[in-house]
């Protein structure tokens, strides 16, 4: 049993890997690294276990070296899910010991691991984050059936205002990016340039979806990027202008995404990660899904302290606050350059 850099030859192998795992991720598959190196120019260590001319393990990792995030290896970054899996013992001692070569080798204060099982590392662990999985029916009648009276009052209210839902691919990036940068830049983020999710949408065209909520005059107020992997139907982003917050547009989008997993015939709904007890963990709460616990684990440097690279450090509360008041056409131009070094 051996350990080795990736190249195309086992790209096949990978994914079929990937495919067959129960922990597999869509973010664990080939065409994800691509993503990351086209996107966000981001260099990266992908590792295979090999026994027996079988693929038993997987270790993808993406450097980072920058003044924000500072010296780390993630697995993987931009996403919720992505740590290495492994099929027995030994592949699993292997892969262990290789992130621990390859933090010494980066020079690497911390190995980021980003994963939905608790003690699988014998790292420091944190879990301030949390997803909800929403277990899914058959039919849509069945699911609105499920939601409590207040929930299905109100999905019907944006209706009420002539507010419609849009389901399509490409031709929706437009209008998706429009309320997502705006919607970044009231959150005081930096926001992802829109080729990052044009090449998804390139790369991956039956994984993924886009779904918009329009005002009744066709003018885009919520939109969600969704993807599609073995049964589960996962919403990374979604967005919507605060200027409608009034009229609930949020509620028909979600409406609108669980009615398309359910006629795709996708099994599970993943809501995203979310803080615990902040606001979005409230809104996915109300939907009736599983509470997850997500594990972000941290292979560090003797004497390293846990990161903090996100909205709760207080030391960020300032250039948030900046943010929110920089003109639209400032955080689309510079948001990008900022945001590829923020994981």
């Amino acid at each position: 049993m051996q350990i080795f850099s990736l190249d195309r030859h086992y790209y096949f192998q990978w994914d079929s890997y990937v495919d067959a795992h129960p922990r597999g991720r869509i973010y664990h598959k080939t065409v994800w690294k691509e993503i990351i190196e086209r996107a966000f120019g981001k260099k990266t260590h992908y590792r295979f276990v090999i026994d027996d001319g079988r693929i038993v393990g997987i270790l993808p990792l993406v450097h980072f070296h920058t003044y924000l995030a500072g010296k780390q290896l993630i697995s993987l970054p931009y996403v919720n899910y992505g740590g290495p899996i492994w099929s027995g013992d030994k592949a699993k001692k292997l892969i262990l010991d290789e992130i621990e070569r390859l933090r010494k080798s980066t020079r690497s204060e911390a190995v980021e691991i980003r994963y939905d099982q608790a003690e699988a590392f014998p790292f420091p662990v944190r879990t301030n984050k949390v997803t909800f999985l929403l277990p899914l029916p058959d039919s849509e009648d069945e699911l609105l059936k499920s939601f409590k009276a207040k929930l299905r009052s109100q999905i019907r209210r944006p209706t009420k205002e002539g507010m419609y839902g849009k389901s399509g691919h490409k031709e929706l990036l437009n209008d998706f990016y429009y309320i997502f940068c705006r919607n970044m830049r009231d959150l005081g983020t930096p926001v992802y340039g829109k080729s990052f999710f044009e090449i998804i949408l390139d790369l991956l065209p039956d994984q993924t979806r886009i779904i918009v909520v329009y005002t009744k005059e066709s003018k885009p107020v919520a939109a969600a990027f969704l993807m599609g992997y073995k049964k589960t139907l996962e919403i990374p982003w979604a967005s919507s202008l605060k200027a409608y917050n009034r009229f609930s547009p949020n509620m028909l989008l979600y409406w609108e995404v669980l009615r398309f997993a359910v006629k795709e015939g996708y099994k599970v709904f993943d809501f995203g990660r979310g803080t615990r007890d902040g606001g979005t963990h409230r809104f996915k709460k109300q939907w009736g899904g599983d509470e997850t616990q997500l594990y972000w684990y941290y292979a560090l440097e003797p004497g390293e302290e846990l990161p903090e690279i996100n909205k709760e450090n207080p030391k960020f509360a300032l250039a948030i606050k900046i943010w929110q008041k920089l003109p639209l056409w400032f955080t689309k131009a510079v948001g990008p350059k900022i945001v590829k070094n923020i994981p």
